[in-house]
């Protein structure tokens, strides 16, 4: 078994839930699993604790609550009493208190709360605070796809995220890149607290990969195909200690802890930042 990086998350949003993939993550010293209580249908803590129950010891795990079944389908609420509730849930299906539970998009409801946001969005931290302190998760964070309408609502008087998760990569726009390294300040979060997400934009397929080459965000772009290089690029776009990463093959997981070995060019991707800056002045507003 290779040394366990903790900078590799193996994320499960859209995946299988296989148990050839947990072990072969762990084969290759992937010891942390990222779902959510809405992934596969609202059904993958259970099915993790039936196909994979004996694994889930061996990992540390993260989950997500916010996102709960409705009519339609999914919706999403920050109303504390389903927040608690589904973090006790999140625990009884596992068969295990998660590691670390995000408050998953709270972005996703916050505009609905107006004028009253920054109330839901302190309350909603301070419920998850108390089931750390209840002892039904070890930690908890955000998770935000568009931290952007968060920023005004930060309160210093509110309970601290220990993880912060956003989008990472040479996909992510500027506008959530500066509120990513914003919301990071202010809640004074370093190194390992910062993860990224979706580092390929939804897949490796996508026509993109084929039309940029990411190795010239490289110190040595000898050894590391295109995917690895736009991979380990996304740890520097915003600045990340840790990627959550989804695949149901663990050969292509092995492709990406390998990349971890390449080192990147900062000025590049500081030039890359002011790239980014300049085309989002010159749009109109």
């Amino acid at each position: 078994m290779r040394r366990a990086d903790p900078r590799v998350v193996l994320g499960l949003h859209r995946s299988r839930h296989e148990r050839r993939l947990l072990t072969g993550a762990l084969d290759l010293g992937v010891t942390a699993l990222d779902t959510s209580t809405n992934y596969l249908g609202f059904r993958s803590h259970q099915v993790l604790a039936q196909t994979a129950s004996d694994l889930l010891s061996k990992l540390t795990v993260s989950t997500k609550v916010g996102y709960f079944p409705g009519p339609g389908g999914a919706e999403h609420s920050l109303e504390p009493v389903r927040l608690h509730a589904a973090v006790e849930q999140a625990a009884a299906d596992l068969g295990r208190e998660p590691d670390l539970v995000f408050l998953h998009n709270p972005e996703h409801s916050l505009c609905a709360a107006v004028p009253h946001n920054q109330d839901a969005l302190v309350q909603a931290c301070a419920t998850l605070d108390a089931a750390v302190a209840k002892g039904l998760c070890a930690a908890w964070g955000v998770a935000s796809w568009d931290p952007s309408p968060l920023l005004s609502l930060i309160d210093t008087t509110a309970p601290r995220p220990a993880v912060l998760m956003v989008r990472a990569g040479l996909l992510v726009g500027d506008r959530t890149l500066d509120a990513a390294d914003a919301l990071t300040e202010a809640w004074g979060l370093e190194g390992g607290e910062v993860w990224g997400m979706s580092p390929f934009g939804g897949s490796t397929s996508t026509p993109v990969w084929d039309r940029i080459d990411p190795r010239l965000f490289l110190r040595d772009d000898s050894r590391l195909s295109r995917v690895q290089a736009a991979f380990r690029a996304a740890y520097h776009l915003p600045r990340v200690g840790t990627v959550a990463v989804g695949t149901d093959e663990p050969a292509h997981l092995g492709e990406l802890v390998g990349a971890l070995a390449g080192g990147v060019d900062e000025r590049t991707v500081q030039e890359y930042r002011s790239l980014l800056r300049d085309l989002s002045r010159a749009q109109p507003a």
